[in-house]
């Protein structure tokens, strides 16, 4: 594995905790460096971090919020 991504996945938690978990992306990594980026797709899938999943959340979180106060209307 070059230093690059060495560096890369020690400064994101996210793609520590996903190597750690999916081992078989060490041998892929160590073999094959340009998989990094399908790497860094799996991983922001896997934990929801792409812009289309924090809207999501925005919206459900607003619609909660909606919802509450339209409970809490007389």
């Amino acid at each position: 594995m070059t230093l690059d991504i060495q560096f890369k996945i020690k400064g994101n938690q996210y793609y520590l905790k996903h190597l750690r978990e999916n081992s078989h992306w060490y041998k892929i990594l160590n073999r094959t460096p340009e998989m990094f980026a399908k790497f860094e797709d799996e991983v922001k899938e896997t934990y929801q971090l792409k812009p289309i999943h924090r809207i999501n959340k925005a919206m459900n979180t607003i619609n909660m919020v909606q919802t509450v106060l339209s409970t809490l209307k007389p």
